[in-house]
């Protein structure tokens, strides 16, 4: 059995789980959630304990059983506590700004770069060579972060462009002049 999906998700005080018809909404202090669950998958709801089960062995419903188990605890850390990915600007006149619920960024193009927060996402920029981008859902968060960096991915000379944080950037030795 999958060692992730046999894990139940214990329910925090103040998130409320209800599952209608195969939809599961997540109901918490920081908004709601929800995620349509495959036919087969069990959903068993005990107390504040919430257990994920599937029918047998077969190879569609062993991969399906720890993805539901992941995605369902997602929600549930994502309406309490939240996620947020760290991204990083680095480069001679590259930076970021934030007004209102735009960020303008500067990445050596002719034009500033502007990116609108979403519903589920919301950016910072504590300061012009960071960016922060905050959300409940996980998905979400990392498809937004990886938008922004695609619009100035780093490049492996210099290692300038934006990159998360923490990020190793792979770096080239340039050409070498004639010996």
């Amino acid at each position: 059995m999958s060692r992730i999906g046999r894990k139940p998700i214990v329910i925090p005080a103040g998130v409320e789980v209800k599952i209608e018809d195969r939809l599961v909404t997540v109901t918490g202090p920081k908004g709601t959630l929800s995620q349509k669950v495959h036919n087969g998958i069990g959903l068993e709801l005990e107390g504040n304990v919430l257990t994920v089960t599937r029918p047998n062995d077969d190879r569609e419903y062993r991969s399906l059983h720890g993805l539901t188990r992941t995605l369902i605890n997602n929600m549930v850390v994502g309406v309490t506590e939240g996620f947020t990915k760290e991204l990083e600007i680095s480069g001679v006149g590259y930076r970021a700004a934030k007004q209102g619920n735009e960020l303008t960024l500067n990445l050596g193009y002719s034009n500033p770069v502007k990116v609108l927060d979403t519903d589920l996402v919301q950016t910072e920029s504590p300061n012009p060579a960071s960016i922060i981008v905050k959300g409940i859902d996980k998905q979400a968060v990392g498809q937004f972060a990886a938008e922004i960096r695609g619009i100035r991915p780093p490049e492996p000379y210099k290692g300038k462009g934006i990159h998360y944080k923490g990020e190793h950037i792979i770096r080239k030795e340039g050409k070498a002049g004639k010996a």
